[in-house]
């Protein structure tokens, strides 16, 4: 039986650790970031209990195992430490700093940039989120950086911690990332996500958030059936207990950067973009000048490309990651590059 409290509680976990002074130029500055292949497709639990299936997925030519230890798969609420690491990964690399598969984060910071409990059980949890995010085999055929992955991997490779030897809290732990998710940051396959992300409270809700935030993005709506969130979603709740989470949601209405709302009849959901999730402006992007070495190296990169079309991509791209570049013509060459990679001759 649901109590009052339950009921009347707010849709949205409180925010725990406002932003302070001590965070503003550190943590709380490097925006959370996604990768794309785990918001399309649903490797992570949304189970609150240990979810100890094998599951299969299969969607546009894109097959995915997904194989627990013992413990458990990974879940959505895992996923905050991979968020957060790729966070801090592309903060470094925003400075000029060489990228490192081995992250080296403060377990405070990271409570407190996910909104987190900091007390002794929010470290324990901690512990165990590291494990199964470890633990949790992939097999699949993801595209990252234009390469297809059909080997087996972890989310993460290892972890550690470091404790203080008085309090026994953690003070440092070392993160190696896996292949697959570095190659994915390296390769700027990433997204930004609103800070709200870590405060909604339902694992469905934050799953529905990244799907919205995936395909919606910075489009005016998206439209998709209640059949495909829920193939999308990964959730083992009946169509029934699905859709009345959907409704629910179109009814609190507290998504992040979406509002929802749910056509019964057609047994359609839409997505409204609430204007935080705007184009990049012209004058937001990066307005320095290219050389002419630049726009020769941009040709060799993606033969067949007008340039001065990828030139405007690659400007918008800097504006919506926020990137000032200090080598432009290198910068240039390698985002054409990888254009050309993904996409072949036009």
């Amino acid at each position: 039986m649901v109590g009052k409290n339950t009921k009347n509680r707010s849709p949205l976990l409180p925010d725990r650790h406002p932003i302070q002074d001590f965070f503003i130029c550190d943590v709380t500055d490097a925006i959370p970031k996604d990768d794309m292949g785990s918001m399309e497709h649903p490797i992570f639990s949304l189970a609150t209990k240990p979810d100890l299936t094998i599951r299969e997925y299969e969607h546009n030519g894109t097959k995915i195992a997904i194989v627990p230890s013992t413990l458990g798969l990974a879940t959505i609420h895992d996923k905050d430490i991979l968020i957060y690491c790729i966070s801090q990964l592309i903060a470094k690399m925003k400075t000029g700093a060489a990228p490192s598969r081995t992250l080296h984060i403060k377990a405070h910071d990271l409570l407190v940039s996910t909104n987190r409990n900091i007390d002794g059980r929010g470290y324990e949890q901690l512990i165990a989120a590291l494990e199964r995010l470890r633990g949790t085999s992939i097999k699949t055929n993801i595209r990252t950086g234009g390469l297809e992955n059909t080997s087996g991997f972890g989310l993460i490779d290892s972890w550690n911690v470091m404790r203080h030897t008085e309090s026994g809290r953690m003070s440092e732990m070392r993160v190696n990332l896996s292949d697959w998710v570095y190659n994915a940051v390296t390769k700027h396959e990433v997204l930004t996500l609103h800070r709200d992300y870590f405060r909604l409270r339902k694992p469905i809700e934050r799953r529905i958030y990244e799907l919205a935030r995936k395909h919606c993005g910075q489009q005016e709506t998206w439209k998709a059936s209640v059949e495909l969130l829920l193939k999308k979603s990964g959730s083992k709740s009946s169509d029934k207990e699905f859709r009345r989470a959907v409704r629910e949601l179109a009814e609190t209405n507290h998504l992040p950067d979406y509002s929802v709302a749910f056509d019964a009849e057609a047994d359609m959901v839409t997505f409204y973009n609430r204007g935080s999730m705007k184009p990049v402006a012209a004058n937001d992007a990066w307005s320095g000048f290219l050389d002419n070495r630049g726009y020769e190296d941009a040709r060799n990169a993606a033969p067949g490309w007008d340039v001065y079309q990828l030139e405007q991509e690659w400007r918008i791209w800097l504006g919506e990651n926020e990137i000032v570049p200090k080598q432009p013509e290198k910068h240039f060459a390698k985002f054409c590059a990888t254009w050309f990679e993904k996409r072949g001759r036009p």
